[in-house]
């Protein structure tokens, strides 16, 4: 079994054959290395921290200064006066471990801050597609403190960082598998990728640097929380792959105001509804069947319920129906769900929307023919993502009618709303050695720090606030969509040879026979993800 993913084959002989081959990286395809996740760490007087032993199961924790730093027998360490002492992990297979502990006042500076630490002029790229390369004048009083910050720890740790588009968005999966497998350059980057299969080829190759091995990071922090992609890319106790900050927003439900008015609905009642948790699926159709109508009394539909990209809406159904496509099971292992009560459900429900609301199209529409359905002002309801309607995008520069925007309906399996995250990738290549990965990452970890005085600062709230948004979008959708109760990301797209799209997403159209796309798609997904699993151990 092969299938092409780009230029990368994962084949069951366990090599891929134009531009990769399958390694052996930690916790993949062979036992992962007994390590533990800090050997050492600072922390201000009644902070903790949880100690834990990767590779091996820890029998035992101990304390050398108790009255500095107590332990307990689930190594969770306790700070309690200043000083220093060290915790011995006894591991099963009879080794110890020990991890130096620093305790300072609450007063003091904690952290990586060590001035002594010079990455003697390292020159660092953040490779990307998008940034200009060059210095911009700050536009507001947080861009002058982020670049007064950057300035400053550039100067304190001797190094240069800056984000360059040197890839373009179709190409930037396989340059990065092209320079990891030709030993890379002098250049030091870290590579902004997109979501892609070929991601997933590049962890089970060995391609991306495991993070877990750096001290520098530390993947408990809050920015790293804010969007959990470094657990989307964990294998086994590796990272791969991490991202700081707040998970940009993603699929919600755009309205036209003045439509749902015209069919009799105030459109507060759907923040209303959001906002006290009755903002689900039945409510969701009952709103579009009363937007859908004949005005002109010619006997055809002239004002439409929904308008769309269903690949989009299948993907939020499915989510916000408490389902899944794929899923890991807790020895890190990738589960079908796509049979699941759910999952199933949600499909059936798509089906459905779509021969009601959405089977409007011309014949000969293309594939975003949807945009200027929706520009048309006849449509009430439009799923997409939040970044469209932001200043210089599509539905910012080209609709002028208001419009509000709310997290997508619960399903009746929900127990709550849910907000996809889906960012981009970022990952340091594997073909560096230690020092220089460590480097790059102390690096990059102070430059995604947050400013000073601006911890909480939303780029995308703020971006928000300045497009074509409503205030109660801003003030309550968006911070739903970023909350870290309601994120949830996905697998699906981690996984070679496994293609959503044709496999599944682009099947699902008006009254679509799910059964049948579903049976055989079940099939080839258990196939494939058989053999992945056997590499992970």
């Amino acid at each position: 079994m092969s299938v092409n993913v780009g230029k990368v084959i994962v084949a069951s002989t366990v090599a891929v054959t134009s531009a990769i081959s399958l390694t052996a990286p930690a916790g993949i395809n062979a036992a992962a290395k007994v390590k533990l996740n800090k050997t050492s760490v600072e922390l201000k007087v009644g902070e903790s921290f949880k100690l834990k032993l990767k590779g091996a199961k820890a029998v035992k924790f101990k304390s050398s200064n108790k009255k500095v730093a107590k332990v307990t027998a689930k190594g969770n360490i306790k700070a309690k006066k200043a000083g220093t002492a060290t915790i011995t992990v006894t591991g099963d297979n009879g080794k110890t471990y020990k991890c130096k502990v620093t305790v300072v006042k609450k007063n003091q500076d904690t952290g990586l801050t060590d001035t002594n630490i010079d990455l003697g002029g390292m020159e660092i790229i953040i490779r990307d597609w998008w940034s200009p390369g060059e210095d911009i004048e700050p536009r507001n009083e947080y861009e002058a403190a982020r670049q007064k910050y950057l300035d400053d720890i550039q100067k304190t740790y001797n190094f240069k960082i800056k984000e360059v588009a040197i890839s373009d968005w179709g190409a930037t999966p396989m340059d990065f598998i092209d320079y990891v497998t030709n030993g890379g350059d002098d250049q030091n980057y870290v590579f902004a990728l997109r979501p892609d299969p070929s991601m997933g080829s590049a962890v089970l190759s060995g391609l991306m640097y495991d993070l877990s091995t750096l001290d520098c990071l530390d993947f408990s922090q809050e920015k790293f929380k804010r969007n959990m992609l470094h657990e989307q890319f964990t294998f086994g106790s590796s990272i791969y792959a991490f991202h700081a900050g707040y998970a940009e927003p993603r699929t919600g439900v755009y309205f036209n105001k003045q439509v749902l008015k015209d069919a009799g609905i105030d459109p507060d009642d759907i923040y209303d509804a959001q906002k006290n948790g009755t903002w689900n699926w039945q409510m969701f159709d009952e709103l579009m069947s009363k937007v859908q109508r004949d005005t002109d009394g010619d006997g055809v539909d002239d004002v439409y319920g929904l308008t769309l990209n269903e690949t989009i809406m299948t993907q939020m159904a499915i989510l916000s129906n408490n389902g899944s496509l794929i899923s890991k099971n807790k020895k890190g292992k990738f589960v079908n769900n796509l049979d699941s009560a759910e999952t199933l459900e949600a499909l059936e429900w798509c089906a459905d929307i779509f021969a009601k609301y959405d089977a409007h199209d011309p014949e000969d529409a293309t594939w975003d023919y949807y945009f200027e359905e929706w520009r048309s002002g006849k449509v009430g309801f439009l799923v997409d993502q939040e970044y469209l309607a932001t200043q210089g995008n599509m539905l910012y520069n080209r609709t002028d009618f208001d419009m509000g925007f709310v997290m997508f309906p619960k399903g009746p399996k929900a127990d709550d709303y849910v907000s996809l995250w889906d960012d981009n990738i970022y990952a340091i290549p594997a073909c560096y050695d230690a020092e220089r990965a460590w480097k790059i990452a102390f690096a990059w970890n102070k430059y995604t720090d947050p400013v000073p005085g601006y911890k909480d600062y939303n780029q995308f709230i703020e971006t928000a606030k300045i497009s074509n948004y409503d205030k109660r979008a801003i003030k309550e959708t968006l911070p739903m969509m970023e909350d870290q109760k309601l994120g949830k990301y996905t697998f699906d797209y981690l996984i070679p040879e496994i293609e959503i799209g044709p496999d599944l997403y682009w099947m699902i159209g008006p009254n679509a026979a799910i059964d049948e796309i579903v049976e055989p798609t079940i099939i080839k997904w258990n196939e494939v993800l058989d053999e992945i699993n056997s590499y992970i151990k």
